[in-house]
């Protein structure tokens, strides 16, 4: 719901690998999908334990065959390494093939704060498909993981 914002960019805030550009941007991301201000299908999922603790965003990736991309996933600090994000990551994967999704992709950076990240998406199936050098800003790459859905 639209009142849900402040919440979750607080959580995403959390997690401290988000810039401020980076809040402000998940803030609009937010703004429109949650006030249908989008031409595209999103697909939010949160994981609510008397309060908020996770969430993840992913959206179909334009001009493509039921491919999906992951734009976020979070847990918050003190639930992380709990397995949470794996059981969010399964989740949205099991419902993106319920609604003939091929393929999920997920980027992220390659800055050495982003390191666990990288290792989650490996440890989930996720293979490193590629690197844009110096995407995000010198000397931050963009990596780029997939994991095929449905083969077919």
């Amino acid at each position: 719901m639209p009142d849900d914002t402040a919440a979750l960019i607080d959580l995403a805030n959390a997690t401290g690998l988000f810039p401020p550009s980076g809040l402000e941007l998940l803030r609009q991301m937010l703004t429109d999908s949650l006030g249908r201000n989008s031409d595209t299908e999103p697909f939010w999922i949160t994981d609510d334990d008397n309060g908020l603790v996770g969430v993840a965003y992913c959206e179909p990736e334009r001009m493509t065959d039921r491919t999906w991309n992951l734009q976020l996933i979070a847990i918050h600090p003190n639930r992380q390494g709990q397995g949470r994000g794996a059981k969010l990551l399964g989740y949205i994967e099991q419902a993106l093939m319920m609604r003939g999704g091929r393929m999920l992709l997920v980027e992220t950076s390659g800055l050495p704060d982003f390191e666990r990240t990288r290792r989650f998406y490996v440890k989930c199936g996720y293979e490193e498909e590629a690197c844009i050098r110096d995407f995000y800003a010198t000397g931050d790459d963009k990596v780029v993981f997939r994991k095929v859905l449905n083969a077919d």
